[in-house]
C-alpha cells in the first residue's frame, strides 16, 4: 500500500523547550509593534538647536489668560494643561514645543512658525502604543506653509492616516494652536 503524502497545516507545540520558545517568540512579536511606536524621536533641545542653528534664543513666556485662554480652549476642545507656554523667537521665526493628548497619552511636538505660516513641524516624543505614523515626513510636510483662517482653521486639508486618526487630530490641533499663539505674539509686538 502506497503511503499518502501528509499535509501538515498547523502543529501545536508540545510542552517542551520548543513550545516555550515558540510561545516566547510569539509574545515578543506581538509586543514589538507597540514598543516601536513609543519613543523620543528628537529631544526638545535638539529640535531648538536645529531650528535656530545660529544659536537658540532665550525663551519667552506667554501666559494663557482672558481671551487668549478662551481661543486656545476653542481650538483644543479643552483648557491647555499649563497656565503658560514657552516660546523661542528670533527675527520673524517663533518655535513652540507643545503637547496634546492623542488617544490617552500626550504627544510632544515642536513647531516653527514664520510670518504667520508653519515652517516646520516635528513629533518629538510619542507615548501612545499606535499612531506614530504622524512622525514621518510624508505626514508633517503637509503642514509646511499652512496658515490659520479667520475661523481658526488650517487653510488646507491635511490627509488622515488610517489607524492614526486621533494622533492626526492632535497634531492638527497643535498646528492651529502654534499659529494662533504666534499671531498673538505678532499683534503684541513681542520681541
Amino acid at each position: 500500500m502506497e503511503s499518502m503524502p501528509r499535509l501538515l497545516l498547523f502543529r501545536i507545540p508540545t510542552p517542551g523547550m520548543n513550545g516555550v520558545r515558540i510561545l516566547a517568540l510569539a509574545l515578543l512579536l506581538s509586543l514589538t509593534g507597540a514598543a516601536l511606536a513609543r519613543g523620543t524621536y528628537q529631544t526638545p533641545a535638539a529640535f531648538l538647536a536645529e531650528s535656530f542653528p545660529e544659536g537658540v534664543p532665550q525663551p519667552g513666556v506667554l501666559w494663557l489668560r482672558g481671551r487668549l485662554r478662551e481661543e486656545v480652549k476653542a481650538i483644543l476642545g479643552h483648557r491647555y494643561p499649563a497656565l503658560r507656554i514657552r516660546y523661542w523667537r528670533q527675527d520673524d521665526r517663533t518655535a513652540f514645543i507643545l503637547e496634546e493628548i492623542g488617544k490617552e497619552e500626550p504627544i510632544t511636538t515642536g513647531i516653527v512658525v514664520r510670518n504667520g505660516h508653519i515652517e516646520r513641524i516635528r513629533v518629538l516624543i510619542f507615548r501612545e502604543s499606535r499612531g506614530d505614523e504622524v512622525r514621518h515626513d510624508f505626514f508633517t510636510r503637509q503642514f509646511e506653509g499652512a496658515r490659520l483662517t479667520a475661523d481658526r482653521r488650517l487653510d488646507r486639508a491635511i490627509d488622515n492616516i488610517s489607524g492614526a486618526t486621533l494622533s492626526v487630530r492632535a497634531i492638527k490641533k497643535l498646528a492651529r494652536l502654534a499659529l494662533l499663539l504666534e499671531a498673538h505674539l505678532r499683534t503684541r509686538k513681542v520681541p
